[in-house]
């Protein structure tokens, strides 16, 4: 005698789908928290009659994945299979300082040394990769 088991794939799905679904809902809040206000404008930092109000650059980057599919052999699940992922980045940075007196407002920014010297070589590695390029097809006579 065989005892079968009754198994409601659907229903499992839809077990497996809310919790995804509540894992993005959760990964969402807390990247949008990342372009909160209070993010960007650090607090006022009082000192007499000024006021001086730090200021950030903020970029987030967010993927997520799923797929659903069934198996050639009739495994778990009644042969089907789904899976997701997903992950993500938040990157800030100062950028400038507003500073409020009497006299006046005035943005003073921040200069980033680490950016300036990373673009700087970036740009001489394209640059001495296209001589290189342009020098070895002179010798070859071949073009691109």
């Amino acid at each position: 005698m065989t005892d079968e088991v009754d198994f409601d794939y659907n229903k499992d799905q839809n077990k497996e789908t809310d919790a995804v679904q509540e894992t993005i809902n959760e990964t969402m809040a807390h990247f949008l928290a990342t372009a909160d206000v209070d993010t960007v404008y650090g607090q006022p930092i009082r000192k007499g009659d000024t006021v001086i109000i730090p200021t950030a650059e903020v970029f987030s980057a967010l993927g997520f994945g799923s797929s659903q599919g069934h198996m050639h052999r009739a495994e778990s699940r009644g042969g089907k299979w789904s899976g997701g992922g997903g992950g993500g980045r938040t990157f800030s940075r100062p950028v400038a300082v507003i500073v409020a007196s009497t006299e006046g407002v005035r943005v003073t920014p921040v200069f980033d040394t680490t950016k300036i010297i990373l673009a700087g070589l970036t740009a001489l590695g394209f640059m001495f990769t296209t001589l290189l390029r342009m020098r070895s097809n002179k010798h070859t006579g071949s073009e691109d």
